[in-house]
């Protein structure tokens, strides 16, 4: 069964849960943010996800990626396939329309990519860098750079990498020891190993450019001595650079995708940046490539969802309690209680992370361009608090829930024939990388509520309360000043023991992702269609059996403090 993407769902999300064109138009303008352009965009979309993308998931995964002599050969049909996707014009989706984008919003990037994931996740690895590269070049590059690499970026001509790790230097990438030495043209050679690359070497296009975090020889140690620089794979004259891959890594899943070990033989680069800026450069693109994972996480669960409910609506074991269709030996399975639960709580997670993540692409936009400086400051904080949450929280149930929808299918769900074995293991690597789940929980905890003593996290929750009226909404406001109350205590325990909040990050981190899934089932339960069963029964799931989470996260926090 190949992904089917659910048009209607996230159309009414995008269109009529948020109202994406009102909260968009005052930053875009009419015309992009005009929802007789927004819909079709999603309509062609989904035509080209579930058509060209979802039929290879399974040619991704067995053979997979090949390599050979330092060449990669992508699965049969992935070369095709991104062909046509860049014909289509979708890598410009969101670019600036002077260089070459259609300078739509970053929402309906979001739309397409929580797609092509849910349909393909190697397959999607391959184009997920494009927009981050493109805007961190376009923030951070010279004018010569620019020219020359911008077009092509947008376009999805050449694709892009973003080489930071090295084998003694994961998530403390102040440990890199890749060294980057000034040539008199002012160009630069770039000189050591880069791991976990994704689409470092692949057949998809001639060109690939690879954004790699160096040293200059008189950079001082740690983060601050760290430069970016633009390395091609092919040179503006046509010949090929000094990078090379090694080998692709034997992995648990994600084998549609190549994940290089990249050399680099001072191979000649181009600072982007200036010295020392490198992962302030790099910014840009790490968080628009956090959210696509958080959006990862929300497909890939929705694509286990979809399995396990054609599954569970043909399959018959036992009896349950009710009516029953006496001709038949046993029961469908979907209406067992357990099964329900199971398949009513991944449904709420998936609605509720697609408010959520939505959202936050609007405010992405809002952001960059909205023409009142405080909405911008508030669009800033938001997407600086919600972007760690939403990428831990939904890629951890992108997994756990894709295990759950595992249990539906019982023994045949642990065989190859039904797909979502794939989905799970294909799922997990979500929770590591861009950034572990733990360290997003320290950045949401240490690096942006503590600093401030919770004031940018209080204009927030301030913000969510205000959408929050009512007695039905009681339990949640009560949740909301409780995790505040929670935040003050523990800046005055970090200030006397330093580890204290090191212990309950993740914790408070899953706190806060309730709260949030809490605003957005509100956001669901104001719509006249709440009462129907597609959205009565995750919103039931949420109240019964992932709210009451909250308390127990709440109490933890509490006590630690």
């Amino acid at each position: 069964m190949n992904y089917v993407p659910p048009l209607a769902d996230n159309r009414y999300i995008l269109l009529d849960v948020l109202d994406a064109p009102a909260q968009l138009r005052p930053a875009l303008g009419a015309e992009a943010a005009d929802p007789e352009l927004m819909d079709p965009v999603l309509e062609e979309a989904a035509r080209f996800v579930g058509g060209v993308v979802a039929p290879l998931r399974a040619v991704g995964d067995q053979p997979g990626c090949r390599y050979e002599d330092g060449r990669v050969t992508t699965p049969p049909g992935f070369r095709q396939a991104y062909q046509a996707f860049r014909e289509a014009g979708w890598p410009a989706l969101a670019c600036a329309p002077e260089d070459g984008g259609q300078g739509l919003p970053w929402v309906l990037e979001g739309v397409l990519f929580e797609w092509l994931n849910a349909a393909n996740h190697g397959w999607t690895m391959a184009p997920a860098l494009l927009h981050g590269a493109y805007e961190c070049l376009r923030h951070h590059g010279s004018p010569e750079l620019k020219a020359a690499y911008l077009p092509q970026l947008a376009s999805g001509e050449w694709l892009a990498t973003m080489a930071l790790t090295e084998p003694h230097a994961g998530s403390d990438l102040g440990l890199a020891r890749t060294r980057a030495v000034p040539q008199a043209d002012g160009s630069f050679r770039v000189s050591g190993t880069k791991i976990f690359i994704s689409g470092g070497e692949h057949d998809l296009t001639d060109n690939i450019v690879h954004l790699v975090l160096g040293r200059l020889p008189d950079a001082p140690s740690g983060p601050k001595g760290l430069s970016l620089f633009l390395v091609p794979k092919l040179l503006p004259d046509g010949r090929r650079n000094g990078a090379h891959c090694d080998r692709i890594e034997e992995k648990m899943g994600l084998h549609g995708s190549p994940t290089c070990v990249m050399r680099f033989d001072e191979a000649l680069g181009w600072i982007v940046g200036g010295p020392g800026r490198g992962l302030a450069a790099m910014f840009v693109m790490m968080n628009s490539a956090r959210l696509h994972v958080a959006l990862q996480g929300v497909g890939l669960l929705d694509a286990a969802l979809q399995l396990a409910r054609g599954y569970a609506a043909e399959r018959r074991q036992m009896r349950v309690p009710g009516p029953r269709d006496g001709s038949q030996p046993a029961d469908f399975i979907e209406g067992h209680p357990a099964i329900r639960r199971i398949l009513d709580t991944q449904q709420a997670w998936v609605d509720a992370g697609r408010v959520l993540a939505y959202q936050t692409g609007i405010e992405l936009d809002l952001a960059r361009s909205h023409p009142d400086a405080a909405r911008r400051e508030a669009a800033q904080h938001w997407c600086s608090l919600l972007t760690p949450v939403l990428k831990a929280a939904w890629t951890d149930q992108g997994f756990h829930g894709a295990s759950d929808c595992l249990q539906v299918f019982g023994g045949h769900g642990y065989v190859r024939e039904w797909g979502i074995e794939q989905i799970v293991r294909d799922s997990r690597i979500a929770m590591i990388y861009e950034g572990t789940n733990e360290i997003q929980a320290i950045d949401l905890l240490l690096r942006k509520v503590l600093p401030d003593g919770g004031a940018a996290l209080g204009a927030v929750l301030l913000r969510l309360a205000r959408d929050l009226e009512g007695d039905s909404h009681a339990p949640l406001l009560t949740a909301i000043d409780r995790l505040q109350a929670a935040t003050g205590r523990l800046a005055q325990a970090a200030a006397a023991a330093p580890q204290v909040p090191y212990w309950i990050a993740g914790d408070y981190l899953r706190a806060t992702a309730l709260v949030l899934m809490g605003w957005a089932w509100s956001r669901l339960a104001s719509q006249p269609a709440a009462g129907d069963e597609r959205w009565r029964r995750p919103a039931e799931a949420f109240r019964r059996w992932i709210r009451p989470e909250l308390d127990m996260r709440l109490g933890m926090l509490e006590t630690a403090s």
